[in-house]
């Protein structure tokens, strides 16, 4: 039945699903400590300007001097700079050839930033509330970028971390809510670690690969009812890659209201068999919940009909979802 609103619960839910939070609680303070402390250090190593991060170490080993040699009149020392960091070295180990490289990545992050749940405060608008988390959102991206040169940043990963830093933003507990942008960011790293594959463009042929998945969609509704899979497949071609692609990819997190997209995921965490299984159950029940209205379709009112998914009782869904005969778990990772 999902995750009772209010209250923080399910901020804390999430974070023991993604198994950010061990079970025990008695360890929670000394592992979120340990955390957050850590993404402090990988912001200031990876997302400050080379300048602005040998500034911050060069006042750290000052003070660690002055601690130890007590507070003694005498010249400043300078801080030297190697040839290879200056900001207009061409060297390509250069600290600042890698951090002018993430620009462009950071202004392709800002666009879609704007463009995000842009009818919500939280997200939109000029307020300083609106940016302070747009902001949070941005470090995460080109932090996750950075560290997974191989995927770096693809165009609605902003939509999976959306609900993320909302649920642990809005968390009661007021530590918790400053701190949502570190938890967001390990929460968001775990939730890819699922699904990071349907991203990588290379991978599309292999067997971790959207296309796979994609596959395995269409035998799940097969299974379930064939004359539908029929009628889709071969009657109106309306293939699962046309409609389907951003289902999986982002998640459901643009089919459905915020609120429907919260629950959903209260229960694609909580599957035992993993997301991607109950991801695939619930894009089967998408179709399974439409039939009448697909088997009257052609090629085009399907295809606008499931690229723009109208509204339904999400509890329904889900049940439907859970009752699909088929099991998908052995060809799914679980968290």
């Amino acid at each position: 039945m999902g995750v009772p609103d209010g209250g923080g619960l399910r901020a804390t839910a999430w974070k023991l699903l993604l198994c950010y939070l061990s079970p025990s609680r008695d360890v929670w303070e000394k592992e979120l400590t340990e955390n957050r402390q850590k993404y402090a250090k990988l912001k200031e190593e990876l997302l400050l300007s080379p300048s602005a991060y040998t500034r911050v170490r060069a006042d750290a080993m000052i003070s660690a001097e002055l601690s130890r040699d007590g507070d003694v009149a005498g010249p400043l020392k300078r801080q030297g700079i190697s040839h290879g960091d200056h900001p207009l070295s061409v060297g390509k180990a250069s600290a600042w050839d890698h951090y002018f490289k993430h620009t462009e990545i950071a202004e392709q992050i800002d666009r879609d930033l704007q463009r995000t749940h842009s009818d919500m405060k939280f997200f939109s608008g000029e307020s300083s509330f609106s940016k302070k988390n747009r902001e949070a959102m941005r470090n995460i991206l080109l932090l996750f970028a950075k560290l997974n040169p191989a995927i770096c940043y693809v165009q609605g990963m902003n939509e999976v971390l959306a609900p993320i830093l909302y649920v642990f933003s809005t968390d009661t507990d007021e530590q918790n809510a400053l701190n949502a942008e570190a938890d967001s960011f390990s929460c968001f790293v775990r939730l890819l670690s699922d699904s990071v594959d349907h991203f990588c463009q290379q991978l599309d042929n292999s067997p971790v690969g959207i296309l796979s998945t994609l596959s395995r969609l269409a035998k799940l509704l097969k299974e379930n009812d064939e004359e539908l899979w029929k009628h889709l497949e071969f009657t109106t071609q309306v293939k699962p890659q046309f409609y389907a692609f951003r289902w999986i990819t982002l998640l459901l997190s643009q089919e459905f209201n915020f609120q429907s997209i919260l629950r959903i995921w209260d229960s694609l965490l909580s599957n035992p068999f993993g997301v991607q299984d109950m991801l695939l159950r619930i894009c089967c029940a998408m179709l399974l919940c439409m039939k009448s209205r697909l088997l009257r379709g052609d090629f085009a009112a399907n295809l606008r009909l499931l690229q723009h998914y109208p509204d339904i009782n999400i509890e329904h869904l889900l049940q439907v979802a859970q009752d699909l005969s088929a099991d998908t778990s052995s060809c799914s990772l679980s968290l």
